[in-house]
């Protein structure tokens, strides 16, 4: 489907009869909606919608001039601006008979991660988060140096408009929300101390931070040990599909729908 001002939208729905919580998810940079079918089928199995949508310049809108990482800014400031519209539009559908409006969970993964932990920083009535390979920390992740990491990045945006998106600088309006975050603790492209950084910063602000979930492996064997978690993706999908079901309230559909 299209959704808000346009925006190609995966829809995957339980049973298509039945109002049912769902996941507002964002895959990251250079791929599309369509990746990992199989994270899909497991919400549906345990009840839980998704509406995965193309980031802006991939997928159905592709432009791959602009998916490199001196755009990236580009794509999280655009998506951010695109979340609410699609959201309206999703609970619209079928009169809001199949997507449940009041069980609303948000998520993604590197890119499209940081695109939702920022999201969530401003006022919204999602019920709770999940990311995977990505920080709450943009500002730590482009200035590396800053805090003595030698990653170099590709690139190194302004800094003022890096504080803008920059979650873990705007957590003073976070609400407290159950939140699970999954990463590699050798992740070659988004390091696991710049995110292990931004959730220490996030507990120290909850009243209970047992609702921050950080599940994390030594190593998965995955490219890159970014691009899904290699030998234990069951686990993290499993582990994910748990949480998700839990936060939302979602319930399995009736067998032979």
């Amino acid at each position: 489907m299209r959704l808000g001002d346009g925006v190609p939208a995966l829809i995957a729905h339980p049973d298509w009869q039945n109002p049912a919580p769902f996941v507002l998810w964002m895959h990251g940079r250079t791929v599309n909606k369509e990746l990992d079918p199989g994270r899909y089928l497991r919400w549906i199995r345990a009840g839980v919608a998704a509406v995965a949508i193309d980031l802006p310049f991939h997928g159905e809108r592709a432009d791959e001039t602009k998916q490199g990482p001196a755009d990236s800014l580009d794509v999280i400031e655009r998506a951010l601006s695109e979340i609410d519209p699609v959201v309206a539009d999703a609970t619209a559908i079928e009169g809001g008979s199949l997507l449940d409006a009041e069980r609303i969970g948000l998520g993604g993964m590197s890119l499209g991660g940081m695109v939702a932990l920022r999201r969530l920083c401003d006022a919204h009535t999602f019920k709770c988060a999940a990311v995977e390979a990505t920080s709450g920390a943009l500002e730590r992740y482009i200035y590396p140096a800053d805090h003595g990491d030698p990653v170099a990045r590709e690139v190194e945006h302004p800094r003022e408009r890096v504080r803008t998106l920059d979650a873990l600088s705007h957590l003073d309006t976070w609400r407290e929300i159950p939140l699970l975050a999954l990463h590699s603790e050798t992740d070659a492209m988004v390091p696991f101390s710049t995110q292990s950084a931004f959730i220490e910063a996030l507990r120290e602000r909850y009243a209970d931070p047992s609702r921050i979930e950080l599940v994390t492996w030594p190593e998965t064997g995955a490219p890159s040990e970014h691009l899904g978690f290699g030998r234990f993706a069951n686990d993290a999908k499993n582990a994910q599909t748990a949480f998700l079901a839990r936060c939302l309230n979602a319930s399995p559909p009736a067998a032979g729908a």
